[in-house]
């Protein structure tokens, strides 16, 4: 028997304008995972597309949003500053997370964050700020040193996830990973690199990023 979803374009109103997403609430859904889409992407993602669907298949709302207005989303596409811009970036997650407060749908929901590339920075540093109302962390392939001091004061339960082969980015996730409090993990997805393009990779990180949300949902 095929699950009842009610999927819905969504638009919040920004001070700059309005940013698009698309929200999706499995029938018997109780809490929402936010996307934060990572450098130079949007909620058509493929690859977060695909983490989406495995969320949905366990009950898990989802919500992919872009984080920039349409005349930012152009500026950045030459500029590239807006992407990296994380304290912009978590401020816009912030406001999405209120806006799911407000939601008549979702606003019993308990609600989690997942992060890839400079958007796990963001989740992180607007995670840090929320405190306790985000139940739990994922980032994929994620840059999480960008969210720099706002990593000690995170404390929702946070799962760093990266590629066996994504050298350099490891790294950076051992540092990052030191300097956090709150409960946490990191796995390495053998054979991996940055955009788990590899056969089967995706797949092990979409199946960690579920278990670590339903165990903390």
């Amino acid at each position: 028997m095929k699950k009842e979803i009610i999927q819905q374009e969504i638009n919040i109103s920004v001070p700059a304008g309005e940013i698009l997403g698309t929200l999706t609430i499995p029938h018997d859904a109780s809490g929402v995972v936010i996307f934060a889409h990572g450098s130079g992407s949007s909620r058509y993602s493929p690859r977060n597309q695909y983490v989406a669907k495995v969320l949905q298949e366990e009950n898990l709302a989802t919500l992919l949003m872009d984080l920039f207005t349409l005349s930012e989303e152009t500026e950045d596409s030459s500029t590239r500053e807006l992407r990296f811009n994380i304290p912009f970036l978590a401020e816009r997650l912030m406001h999405v997370t209120e806006w799911i407060e407000r939601c008549e749908e979702t606003r019993l929901f308990e609600i989690a964050y997942f992060g890839a590339s400079t958007g796990a920075a963001a989740a992180l540093m607007a995670a840090a700020e929320k405190g306790d109302k985000i139940k739990a962390v994922v980032s994929r392939g994620g840059r999480p040193d960008l969210a720099g001091s706002s990593l000690s004061k995170v404390k929702s339960p946070t799962l760093l996830i990266v590629g066996g082969n994504d050298y350099g980015v490891i790294e950076l996730n051992e540092q990052a990973l030191a300097l956090l409090q709150c409960e946490k993990k990191l796995e390495i997805v053998a054979r991996a690199t940055h955009l788990f393009e590899e056969e089967g990779t995706l797949e092990e990180a979409a199946r960690l990023a579920k278990l670590w949300f339903l165990s903390h949902f």
